[in-house]
């Protein structure tokens, strides 16, 4: 779609056709091209083949939009920026002397840039020396990192290209509908080997040879059925099994009381279903597992997506060429974004904070004393939920984020925000937590700026600057270089990614995601380089696992897990389940998107999905405006009705601000997932149709 701007001043020299750069959207990252009047697809990435969703092609009216920040704000005001930095650095000051060091918080996001989210972190524990920092990745990943992290001793999304998938003779695709959330994913995908699991029939699941349409909340009860049917029909790789993994007996005794019949009556899922499901992943030769915040955004997502990849062991899928497990990352740094520090407990390489060697390895490269490194704060959820309350945070810097949209019981967050002393929150337009915001700075974005994104599989690109961005606006990495001058830590907050990403190869080298061997110069080579990368003369490694697991013993670890139900379930006053997802107009919070005229278009407001039967039952009819009641709260959306939706079940897309307002914040024990993807509502007819 075309667009007009300024020159292009590239980091490195644009191609004839124009600056090769990558979308601004979902971990796919697809390739394109941006000159000063096109968009135009890549097809030397393999992630996207030359193809682009809707949101890419129209991805250059972001960069001419008439909503862009070019100017601070302090109190609602325009100022300079020697005004907005300073009442900010100085209110900082003010607060941390009289509260201390833990009284200013710090958020981030899984879309910034790798550079962004090091510095993020760094500025968190160097400069402001708080251990209240994380991110939203918390609301995304989370759940299959920890399950991942504590099966294979490693977690990275897809531990293996995504061309792999091709290869594959049998897909499971569990909670995800990337026919939506990132279309050219499809491009990778065989429709007749396609299994998915999913309370709706998706795009993504019309496209599947077979659809396991389980009721919300009940995947880990599902999985466990799936295991069951594999041990007692004889496909397991027992030499697999006995060669590369360990606790496969606990887990064998643990699935067995979930014969299937059992979990068709928690799931609703035929038995039949199961069998051919197992039957197409044990005889396919190659196959993969994958799952999606369907199947993780719950308070038992880590044991869910344990559930899965205890499936994928007794298959023998993990480490082998062509299959295995992965986990569909969904936002567009959300890999990197989890690497190097932003999240609470985490130093960059994915490095633990409290690990003494790896707080003295960091210390050393940050020039600071190890000792003086804060430990662990409070997850995402949980550093909101304490936000201006007398043990909690009084200030917070906010990066990349929109939590008065994103975050689950959204309007008792709107609440903690609104009760701060400071809120500074850096965006590209004024999103709806920004209006709340005591200071506002206005941020450079995707194409204006150089910087590195790490995809889905793992492969950390290159984004090229392609424009100059407006009068008036800074980059991310400016603003944190500018607030550090003021705090005192002159010098030690470089601006230019390039610096900045040479230091994050230092402090990542030797841990789990090692980027030391990455160069801008190598990715631009390669089109990409995958990590771990540990040398300056070492390739990349494009599939991890392939001899052994990162273990003390080389194995992966099988853990039993048992299925919960939901941590609220439906009863007499709230009878219906309510389940969110994305749709393909538009992406997150909905703080880019809405703002593009042909996406607005396509979806200008929110919808309730709901059943045929159910819409009888209640006298709904299409266009009707429905309230939907829950225990934190009450939204209104005009009801469209489909038979793509279970009758028990309704639907809410939550790119708008309200549907979180019902979302449930109960926490997965060991991730700190909240879950989003299932809570317990009523319903009523409002009005008639519009």
């Amino acid at each position: 779609m075309p667009f007009s701007l300024s020159a292009p001043a590239s980091v490195m020299s644009p191609l004839p056709e124009g600056t090769a750069t990558h979308c601004p959207y979902c971990a796919l990252q697809c390739g394109m091209h941006v000159t000063t009047s096109t968009i135009t697809p890549r097809d030397d990435v393999p992630a996207n083949q030359g193809g682009l969703c809707q949101k890419g092609w129209t991805a250059g009216d972001l960069l001419r939009s008439p909503h862009r920040l070019t100017t601070p704000l302090l109190h609602g005001q325009p100022v300079g920026w020697d005004e907005a930095l300073g009442y900010a650095a100085s209110r900082i000051a003010r607060i941390q002397d009289v509260h201390g060091p833990d009284a200013i918080a710090v958020f981030g996001g899984g879309g910034l840039t790798n550079e962004k989210a090091y510095l993020l972190g760094k500025f968190a524990r160097v400069a402001l020396r708080t251990s209240q920092i994380d991110y939203n990745g918390r609301f995304c990943m989370s759940s299959a990192a920890a399950a991942s992290n504590r099966a294979f001793g490693l977690d990275r999304g897809l531990p293996f290209p995504i061309t792999d998938l091709a290869e594959a003779g049998a897909v499971l695709l569990a909670g995800g509908n990337v026919a939506e959330t990132m279309p050219p994913f499809v491009r990778h995908l065989n429709p007749a080997g396609l299994i998915v699991v999913d309370p709706r029939q998706t795009p993504t699941a019309r496209l599947a040879a077979l659809h396991l349409q389980n009721a919300p909340g009940t995947d880990l009860a599902l999985a466990l059925a799936l295991l069951h049917i594999a041990i007692a029909d004889g496909h397991c790789s027992a030499d697999y099994v006995e060669a590369r993994t360990t606790g496969f007996e606990a887990v064998r005794d643990s699935v067995s009381a979930w014969w299937p019949e059992r979990a068709e009556r928690v799931t609703g899922v035929p038995v039949s279903l199961m069998r051919r499901a197992v039957a197409m992943l044990a005889e396919a030769g190659n196959a993969v597992i994958l799952t999606g915040r369907g199947a993780e955004q719950h308070a038992k997502g880590t044991d869910t997506v344990t559930a899965y990849i205890n499936l994928a062991l007794t298959l023998g899928l993990p480490g082998r060429a062509g299959s295995g497990y992965g986990c569909v990352t969904g936002q567009g740094n959300g890999q990197g974004g989890r690497e190097h520090g932003q999240k609470a407990d985490q130093l960059p390489g994915y490095r633990k904070i409290d690990d003494p060697a790896a707080r003295a390895h960091v210390a050393a490269v940050w020039g600071v004393d190890p000792a003086d490194l804060p430990g662990p704060g409070r997850s995402a959820y949980e550093l909101l939920d304490a936000l201006g309350t007398p043990e909690g945070p009084k200030g917070l810097l906010l990066f990349g984020s929109n939590p008065v949209v994103s975050a689950p019981r959204s309007g008792h967050i709107t609440g903690r925000l609104a009760a701060l002393d400071l809120l500074v929150v850096a965006d590209i337009v004024l999103s709806d937590t920004a209006e709340l915001a005591t200071v506002v700075l206005p941020t450079a974005q995707w194409a204006e700026e150089a910087g590195t994104m790490t995809n889905l599989e793992g492969r950390v690109l290159l984004r090229r600057r392609a424009v100059a961005p407006p009068s008036g606006v800074r980059s991310d990495l400016e603003i944190l270089s500018g607030l550090a001058d003021r705090l005192g830590r002159d010098g030690s907050f470089p601006a230019d990614p390039r610096t900045v990403f040479d230091e994050l190869r230092r402090a990542s080298a030797g841990g789990p995601a090692d980027y030391s061997g990455i160069t801008y110069e190598k990715i631009a080579a390669q089109g990409g380089v995958f990590w771990p990368c540990p040398a300056d003369d070492h390739p990349g490694t494009p599939r991890i696992f392939l001899d052994r697991f990162p273990t003390p013993d080389g194995r992966a670890r099988m853990v039993p897990v048992d299925h919960r139900p939901p941590a609220e379930d439906v009863d007499a006053d709230y009878p219906y389940y309510l389940t969110t997802g994305r749709l393909l107009a538009h992406y997150q919070s909905g703080a880019q998107t809405r703002r593009v005229a042909e996406l607005s278009d396509a979806v200008p407001e929110p919808f309730l999905e709901l059943h045929p039967d159910l819409a009888d039952h209640l006298g709904v009819r299409p266009g009707d405006l429905v309230r939907i009641t829950g225990r934190r709260g009450v939204f209104e959306a005009t009801a469209r009705i489909s038979t793509a939706i279970r009758a028990d079940t309704v639907f809410l897309p939550f790119h708008w601000e309200g549907p979180n307002r019902l979302t449930n914040p109960a926490l997965d024990p060991i991730s700190r997932m909240p879950e989003f993807k299932v809570c317990a509502v009523n319903l009523a007819v409002v009005g008639g149709g519009r």
